[in-house]
């Protein structure tokens, strides 16, 4: 009977070998299986199932909420709410000071031409330009709102500024009427 040898390639770990099979009879043979490095992207698993996913864990929101962990956040209807955020790294504070703070609320117009929107996050001063981004904050509960001056005000001796019903309500309770702030002109 003649030996038959069957040579085949082995996927080993990542390697490649090759293996003699002989008859019986035949001489005897060494096997030698060399494995080498791989650099390309891992084997499929063999069950054919997807490798799992990554999860999200849920972490702290910068105002002290936790996250959801969903992948993409739902749409909402936006409110103006209040930060306690530290300040972006982008904004830069151009002038700041202390100051007292009230809120008006009667539809008019202002006096860059807007009309007053009392749930729109703006404010009046006497002489800053129009359009000035100012981060207001009081400084009892370290909530702040970004404000955009659209009106001229205040005119009431020992207030500088005069927010709007949403700027105000959202770093003080509306019931105050007015408070003490610290503000600061953004670029």
């Amino acid at each position: 009977m003649a030996s038959a040898a069957v040579v085949g390639a082995l996927l080993v770990g990542g390697g490649v070998g090759a293996v003699q099979l002989a008859g019986a009879r035949g001489p005897e043979t060494t096997v030698e299986i060399t494995t080498a490095p791989t650099t390309s992207a891992p084997a499929p698993s063999p069950t054919g199932a997807a490798p799992p996913s990554p999860t999200a864990t849920p972490q702290r929101a910068s105002r002290g909420n936790a996250r959801a962990t969903e992948s993409s956040p739902s749409p909402s209807r936006t409110t103006p709410k209040a930060t306690t955020s530290p300040k972006a790294a982008a904004e830069v504070v151009t002038g700041t000071g202390t100051c007292g703070a009230s809120f008006y609320d009667e539809p008019q117009a202002t006096a860059n031409g807007e009309r007053f929107d009392p749930e729109a996050l703006t404010a009046a001063h006497k002489t800053w330009a129009f359009d000035t981004r100012v981060r207001v904050t009081n400084p009892d509960n370290g909530k702040s709102v970004i404000v955009r001056i659209n009106d001229r005000g205040p005119y009431i001796d020992g207030r500088c500024i005069d927010l709007s019903r949403a700027a105000f309500r959202a770093i003080a309770s509306l019931d105050l009427g007015h408070v003490d702030v610290r503000y600061e002109i953004l670029k």
